[in-house]
């Protein structure tokens, strides 16, 4: 069994090959969301604590959450289900996929390291990638570097540095920054507010000028009425 091994406090990810079942028979028989204690893959992984996030079988069928079998089985997956990805609007198809409970003909499993042991993994815990972009959102960088509402977020963005090639120079690239409260969208806000307000007032006073002038054509309709039957009643 193959065991896709993501560390995501290092940004690091490592595959294990593993021939002997027995090794991995602590994984048997256990749910994709189940953390598990990895004590039978040997003293190097003493104290470390997994979780299944995945999986797939043999021929490739991929382990599919909420689906309590530990057998292939076919369903009828839209867009929304997981596992298809439909080529039009409600689409929906039926697909073989793995259940949630892992098997022994699992022929690989995606595992994270929740809590780390008393040795290093080789490759995997004593290596760090760090993150190469940051945070876009104003809320976020504001979360990251525990900034107040006065502070400027722009200064605080996290640049990525481009080396530089034989076509253009070293340079710097920085992401736009989204959500982000500035004079000139507080003043376009501002400026559709009064457009709103004053489109409710217009229709309000049009709405108003109507009304007085169907009150006045009934009056006069009324009048005239008036006039007519006491016309009749001269002739008489």
């Amino acid at each position: 069994m193959k065991l896709n091994i993501a560390y995501p406090v290092n940004g690091s990810q490592k595959k294990i090959n593993i021939e002997d079942k027995n090794k991995v028979r602590c994984f048997m028989e256990k749910r994709i969301g189940q953390e598990v204690e990895a004590t039978t893959l040997g003293d190097e992984f003493k104290g470390y604590v997994f979780k299944i996030t995945g999986g797939n079988d043999t021929e490739g069928f991929p382990m599919m959450q909420g689906v309590g079998a530990p057998t292939r089985v076919r369903l009828l997956l839209d867009g929304r289900s997981g596992c298809f990805n439909p080529s039009r609007d409600g689409e929906r198809k039926r697909k073989s996929v793995r259940g949630c409970i892992v098997a022994e003909d699992i022929a690989s499993l995606q595992l994270i390291i929740v809590k780390k042991g008393d040795a290093e993994i080789p490759g995997l815990t004593d290596v760090s990638f760090p993150a190469s972009k940051g945070p876009k959102r104003a809320s976020n960088i504001r979360k990251l570097f525990k900034l107040s509402k006065d502070e400027d977020v722009r200064s605080f963005v996290i640049r990525r540095e481009l080396p530089a090639t034989d076509k253009r120079k070293a340079k710097s690239k920085a992401p736009k920054i989204q959500r982000l409260v500035t004079p000139t969208t507080v003043a376009r806000r501002k400026a559709l507010r009064a457009k709103k307000a004053a489109r409710h007032t217009k229709a309000s006073n049009e709405a108003a000028e109507y009304a007085k002038l169907v009150a006045q054509r009934q009056q006069a309709k009324a009048k005239r009425s008036v006039k007519v039957s006491s016309k009749k009643v001269v002739a008489k």
